[in-house]
């Protein structure tokens, strides 16, 4: 089945039930930017858990996909281990029917405060550059004025999953919430194969259907990793690219 013919139906039916308040406790705001140690386990034990396989008549995905939450204090410097520590995992799945379970009771983008991150990665890579999946690629990086961020994350996710990028070549995608600005970004795991990143950056000017002059930076992880700035999905600044400030629908 077509992701999106899906996800229309579903909201559908969702308009006309109750329940439209419920949110994953797990992204409440957190001002601390700290978590405790049964979050911590509650991770590191995750490759403990059972498969997560597509249930009877769903339909299934190409590759499992997890989705991740972090929030940070601004203030605070950000080490590879202590941003490690402060992702949440909040879940696997396997199947269309299984993504819209997760992400019709989450929090939109638009909707989180301060310094917040939701990532979508393959399940069993991490959204951290020093991951072995990533440590080799790059990603490509969008700022968006405020308001925009739930409608071009939504539009991203549903064509990553929905295979319209080089699917084997993609590692995730993430969207960070700042306080002037938002930005989207997604990652690839060769920085090297200039040929398929470059299309995965004309995939991405068609998909979040940008103007012409939009201008969209690619940042390497070695580089990322080599600047002395807080980790990797902070982004606070990034002064090529020009701010994506309207949606042609």
């Amino acid at each position: 089945m077509n992701i999106y013919i899906y996800i229309e139906r579903e909201r559908e039916k969702r308009e006309t039930e109750k329940g439209e308040d419920e949110k994953f406790d797990a992204l409440k705001d957190d001002d601390s930017g700290d978590h405790d140690q049964n979050e911590e386990n509650k991770s590191q034990g995750s490759s403990k858990r059972k498969a997560v396989v597509p249930g009877p008549a769903e339909h299934p995905l190409q590759y499992n996909y997890t989705f991740w939450y972090s929030r940070r204090t601004p203030s605070r410097s950000t080490s590879s281990q202590s941003y490690e520590q402060n992702i949440k995992q909040i879940g696997t799945f396997a199947s269309v029917e299984q993504f819209w379970r997760f992400y019709s009771h989450m929090v939109c983008p638009g909707d989180l405060t301060g310094h917040s991150d939701f990532h979508l990665f393959k399940e069993g890579i991490k959204p951290m550059w020093e991951d072995d999946a990533n440590k080799n690629g790059g990603k490509w990086i969008i700022q968006l004025q405020k308001g925009l961020a739930s409608h071009c994350w939504e539009n991203l996710i549903l064509a990553m999953l929905g295979k319209q990028f080089i699917v084997g070549e993609i590692c995730g995608a993430v969207v960070s919430v700042r306080f002037q600005e938002d930005i989207i970004s997604i990652w690839n795991k060769t920085a090297s194969d200039l040929a398929t990143t470059a299309h995965i950056r004309d995939t991405l000017r068609r998909v979040l259907k940008l103007p012409p002059n939009t201008i969209m930076e690619h940042k390497t992880h070695t580089n990322s990793i080599k600047m002395p700035a807080p980790h990797s999905l902070q982004n606070d600044s990034i002064h090529t690219t020009i701010v994506y400030d309207r949606v042609f629908l």
